[in-house]
């Protein structure tokens, strides 16, 4: 099962608290997925959507592929994302009940097939982004003072 990660959404670690994550497919066009393939794909600003029973990639970048006829693909477009219907019914009853949000975490190739990997998330507040970072800086001075009191 070898995996190429193609994009990573590094601000959904800190603004959101991931509490489960699922694995989805994508529905993708032949242009969009020789460009996702040449690594052109940005996660920033998007998320999913559940609307009529079917899950939705909203505002993920995926680079126009410059070799493609007729233009290729609207690089903003609003992707359709392969789940189970048990799957999609369990998340937007999580997302109605507790008001969580759906966020792509990462996207990848997975034995050839491009998938995306969800987070149900729950937003945190600007105070928590800092005690976060605040929890972080000091557990690295205790790491490094201990380094330092080892050597000696």
């Amino acid at each position: 099962m070898a995996t190429k990660t193609i994009a990573t959404n590094r601000r959904a670690a800190r603004d959101y608290e991931v509490v489960e994550t699922y694995e989805a497919g994508l529905a993708l066009r032949g242009s969009e997925v020789k460009s996702l393939r040449a690594g052109k794909a940005d996660l920033k600003d998007s998320y999913a959507l559940v609307q009529r029973r079917e899950l939705w990639l909203v505002g993920a970048y995926v680079a126009p592929y410059s070799f493609a006829r007729e233009g290729g693909h609207d690089p903003e477009r609003t992707r359709k994302l392969l789940l189970h219907r048990h799957e999609i019914d369990r998340i937007a009853g999580k997302v109605a009940e507790r008001g969580l949000t759906l966020v792509p975490l990462r996207l990848y190739f997975k034995d050839g097939k491009a998938k995306v990997e969800l987070g149900l998330a729950k937003g945190r507040a600007r105070y928590d982004k800092r005690e976060k970072l605040r929890r972080r800086q000091a557990d690295r001075e205790m790491e490094r003072a201990m380094r330092h009191r080892s050597i000696d």
